[in-house]
């Protein structure tokens, strides 16, 4: 009887754990515009996370070569973006991925992003759940930051050989 409550348990809590795309919610998503030349651009949102403690680990998107995650970081005075392995959604909590902030890179453009258009971005939940969101193209300024730099150390850019820093 035990052996049977402890994997009914173990069942119930998997299928709630494994469901991070139904209780993380998405909102006012928006990407910045920009031309195929510029090479890249980035997706910005808040997400609500209505369950259990969860993180973001991966996304992905039909209008790029490379897709990541990635923040912005004081580095000796200087703002630099890095690449992140993941961000966390605390239990009950929300996020916002903003410009100077984390955010969803998308590296190696396909298409020109414009204006009024929308594009598809797919996010990656640590327990393996994805959520395929719908993001409108904006103009977004960037933020006036002294001395920013998009660091490359540690980002494999083995596809990219023509990506430029933005």
């Amino acid at each position: 009887m035990k052996k049977m409550l402890f994997l009914l348990a173990l069942a119930f809590s998997a299928s709630v754990l494994a469901d991070a795309a139904t209780t993380v919610t998405v909102e006012k998503p928006f990407a910045r515009k920009a031309i195929k030349a510029q090479r890249n651009s980035a997706a910005f949102m808040t997400l609500h996370n209505n369950g259990p403690a969860v993180a973001v680990v991966a996304a992905e998107s039909p209008v790029a070569e490379i897709v990541e995650l990635h923040t912005h970081v004081h580095d000796n005075g200087v703002m630099r973006m890095r690449k992140i392995d993941k961000i966390e959604l605390p239990a009950g909590g929300e996020v916002t991925l903003q410009p100077g902030g984390l955010h969803v890179m998308l590296l190696g453009l396909k298409q020109d992003l414009n204006e009024g258009e929308r594009i598809s971005v797919t996010l990656k939940f640590s327990d393996g759940s994805s959520k395929t969101i719908e993001a409108p193209v904006r103009m977004v300024m960037r933020p006036k930051m002294k001395g920013m730099k998009h660091d490359m150390k540690g980002m494999d850019h083995s596809k990219m050989m023509k990506m430029q820093a933005h």
